[in-house]
């Protein structure tokens, strides 16, 4: 990776790019990712990590995204509560039939303006689904009823505990894992820009921890670790 270094920054990107990614990929505190990287011969305070994480995760993320193939024909749909500041709201999520999230979007509200929203936002970057998988909330089908777009896609409501509902139940899992490791989220901006950049890189680690033979999930971790430092480069 470059050592190159950015303006402003102490560290070399190949430092701050590998702190970033301990700190999505793991559910680490920034004492942590400190510790590791001291361990390695790097001192840096905890603060630093935590500006490097707030300063480079939207590059990290869109970066990430845009190297995402465009895949899925199925797109499963769900919210989860998420209380910031004592202040409830809601995090939607969309993942595909592979288990790939497209995307997550944090708002206050749980109602039809806000489903719709969200539906905007993923027609905004994908193609129209065959089969859309939702709950039973009834805004789901508010929102689509209101999308033309939407028209002739298939709409399947299912209970949350679903099996066919599954993909997108795991996938919260790992958002409640960084939750409690951060003892809950703080600011609505930063919190939603930190999900951004932990789902492309769930994304991009989707094979390393499936029930693989030894030799392919190392060659997919290479792979997924090749992919991380080409998205570090770019921002040089």
């Amino acid at each position: 990776m470059t050592d190159q270094k950015l303006p402003g920054y102490r560290f070399p990107l190949s430092v701050m790019g590998h702190a970033v990614w301990l700190y999505h990929r793991y559910a680490l505190s920034y004492r942590d990712v400190d510790e590791l990287l001291f361990e390695r011969g790097i001192e840096v305070s905890c603060e630093s990590i935590r500006t490097w994480c707030i300063n480079f995760s939207d590059e990290f993320a869109q970066n990430l995204r845009h190297r995402e193939p465009r895949r899925g024909s199925r797109w499963h749909l769900d919210e989860m509560h998420v209380v910031i500041c004592g202040v409830a709201h809601w995090l939607w999520r969309a993942v595909n039939e592979h288990g790939v999230v497209l995307d997550v979007f944090l708002q206050r509200h749980r109602d039809t303006s806000a489903t719709t929203s969200f539906f905007q936002r993923l027609l905004g970057e994908y193609h129209v689904p065959e089969t859309v998988c939702t709950d039973k909330l009834a805004s789901y089908g508010a929102a689509i009823r209101e999308l033309p777009t939407l028209d002739d896609v298939d709409h399947q409501q299912v209970i949350s505990s679903a099996r066919c509902n599954n993909l997108i139940e795991q996938s919260h899992r790992r958002t409640r894992r960084q939750e409690r490791a951060q003892l809950g989220f703080r600011q609505v901006r930063r919190t939603q820009g930190f999900l951004d950049l932990h789902a492309r890189i769930t994304n991009l680690h989707g094979s390393t921890r499936s029930t693989i033979p030894a030799n392919d999930r190392r060659f997919f971790l290479r792979t997924a670790l090749r992919s991380w430092r080409a998205v570090v480069q770019q921002v040089a």
